[in-house]
């Protein structure tokens, strides 16, 4: 085996990232459940009520921005790790914007 290869698989970074990217497909996975739950609640609140709910609104929006987040992560397009391991990013704008 190369000795390139070799250091790249005794690399505890490379190890940890893996580990860490196994937590968020779960969590991904999670969460595609939540907005699929999210998405029949606003329908039938669109139905009973004619109006859809503002509240479910700005959670959508917050949940669209942390599944980008975490598929930023998981395609090595960023290094920082989504929440729980950072901050939530709050979706302030999805409020002024409905």
């Amino acid at each position: 085996m190369n000795d390139n290869i070799k250091e790249n698989l005794k690399d505890n970074s490379t190890w940890m990232r893996v580990l860490y990217m196994a937590i968020f497909v779960i969590i991904f996975n999670l969460v595609e459940i939540l907005i699929a739950a999210l998405v029949v609640f606003q329908i039938l609140v669109l139905l009973f009520t004619g109006e859809k709910n503002r509240r479910l609104l700005s959670f959508g929006s917050t949940l669209g921005n942390y599944v980008y987040r975490i598929l930023q992560f998981l395609t090595f397009n960023s290094e920082e790790k989504p929440f729980p391991f950072s901050d939530w990013d709050d979706d302030e704008q999805a409020d002024e914007s409905f």
